[in-house]
């Protein structure tokens, strides 16, 4: 297997493209046999060394493992969770990879984890267009959608959950009962489930869907919400909010939650030193917060690339595609710079979390002993390779509607090269000729290219198969 195999990305800077084209290279290391029945097609990605495959790694390594030209599948690593669904509906939060049995903590008896996989598949869908997947799979999402909510949802249309069901383990939130997290990532589960629902046609299931997601987008923005410090809240018992502000006060952007207004207030707050601005962005608790611990301390100050991806994501929904791809940029320089302290980024790892003041990989804490974890691509891919092409280079397809939106500030010789959509290979490179800036492109079969120059041109052209070329000038 070559790195060929692999679409390519071409970027000004180089240091950008060898940690891309090195991302690759370290994930085939990642994959195990998820039990005894499983085929070689079937292998499910996992950590080297981890004895336990989690659904949170599950769900974000789908994001990057589309863009593997089918080397690498998506999908294996969520049917394994699928499979394990019980008559309930009940999926668990972690399994053991040899056994195929749940792994459960005192603290989360019943194994809960953030119900992200109808996000996973709908983006799944966007870049394989396979319906028949999305008949197989709703039907189990429906029953663990049906079982959280038999044991969690309280009468007032909250979800009571423990804190480690949110993936923040030691976050400074301990008085939380409905976080605010784990509450808007059930109305994200909803609303791609709606979506999913859309794709067949189901208009009854699309329409229960999209009314559960409104009912709690309003419980969330009447009781989370505080207007005076303009940020989304975790509740204490008595519905009373918390004054903690954590990066899972971003969810509601991706929920698309937030109106205009309310957006703006959070997302100022992303570029504010006194909030989440710190150098690297974004550390998981406020700066200002007592709780902040500039070493990090796992969720007490780390900058976690799962968490930044999410806020990325959450940016994309309300078009602040220029702060994306700033901060995209900035957590890649941070990520390089933190590999080997002599610069020399052949030779370091990535981490599972980084300092938040400074560059470098988090600081090691007694409470969590094996933290930060070198080399966890399940979060390190997210940015070196989903962030790279979606956000920095910024294109954005979908197979369904055969579209490229290609999404930039401004232009730069770059691109991608070789990149599979389905069984048509395309390749668009912007470079500077003397007759001005020129796109060029190639394809086997025809599709929808829409490019976007912030605040200066967007144009929807289609782009026929063989090679052609465009003037941006021209347009």
């Amino acid at each position: 297997m070559t790195k060929r195999d692999f679409p390519k990305i071409h970027f000004y800077d180089q240091d950008f493209v060898d940690i891309y084209d090195k991302t690759w290279a370290w994930i085939q290391d990642y994959w195990a046999f998820g039990g005894e029945k499983s085929s070689p097609e079937g292998k499910i990605f996992a950590n080297p060394g981890s004895s336990v495959v989690l659904q949170t790694d599950a769900v974000f390594s789908s994001f990057f493992l589309v863009y593997s030209n089918r080397i690498y599948q998506a999908h294996p690593t969520l049917d394994f969770f699928y499979g394990k669904q019980e008559p309930n509906g009940a999926i668990r939060s972690a399994y053991t990879i040899a056994t195929g049995l749940p792994e459960v903590s005192k603290d989360n008896p019943d194994g809960l984890a953030l119900p992200l996989f109808s996000w996973a598949e709908f983006n799944l869908y966007h870049k394989s267009a396979n319906k028949k997947r999305i008949k197989e799979v709703l039907p189990v999402l429906h029953r663990y959608t049906e079982w959280i909510d038999s044991l969690f949802k309280r009468s007032n249309g909250l979800y009571e959950v423990p804190l480690s069901a949110t993936g923040m383990d030691n976050a400074p939130r301990e008085r939380a009962v409905y976080p605010v997290d784990f509450n808007t990532v059930m109305a994200i589960n909803v609303l791609y489930l709606s979506a999913l629902a859309d794709i067949l046609n189901d208009k009854e299931a699309s329409f229960q869907y999209k009314r559960q997601y409104f009912s709690l987008k309003t419980r969330i923005n009447s009781l989370m919400w505080d207007p005076d410090e303009g940020f989304y809240c975790d509740l204490d018992r008595h519905e009373k909010r918390l004054p903690v502000k954590t990066l899972a006060g971003y969810w509601p952007l991706l929920a698309e939650i937030s109106n205009d207004d309310k957006a703006e207030r959070i997302i100022n707050k992303l570029q504010d030193p006194g909030y989440f601005g710190a150098p690297h962005p974004f550390p998981s608790v406020s700066v200002s917060d007592p709780s902040f611990d500039e070493n990090g301390n796992g969720y007490r100050g780390s900058v976690f690339p799962h968490l930044t991806f999410m806020v990325i994501k959450g940016l994309e929904r309300y078009q602040r595609w220029d702060l994306a791809r700033d901060f995209a940029i900035r957590h890649l320089y941070f990520m390089l710079d933190s590999m080997s302290p002599d610069g020399n980024h052949h030779k370091g790892n990535l981490w599972e979390a980084y300092l938040p003041l400074k560059e470098g990989p988090a600081g090691k804490t007694k409470k969590l002993p094996d933290f930060p974890r070198a080399q966890y691509l399940s979060y390190d891919a997210l940015s070196t390779i989903c962030l790279t092409i979606e956000n920095i280079v910024g294109l954005f397809i979908s197979l369904p509607r055969k579209t490229v939106d290609w999404i930039i500030p401004n232009l730069e010789i770059m691109g991608v090269e070789n990149l599979s959509l389905k069984k048509n290979m395309i390749t668009i490179l912007s470079n500077k000729s003397g007759r001005g800036w020129e796109i060029h492109m190639e394809s086997e079969k025809l599709y929808y290219f829409t490019i976007n120059i912030l605040g200066k041109k967007k144009k929807t052209l289609p782009i026929p198969s063989g090679k052609c070329s465009m003037l941006i000038d021209k347009l």
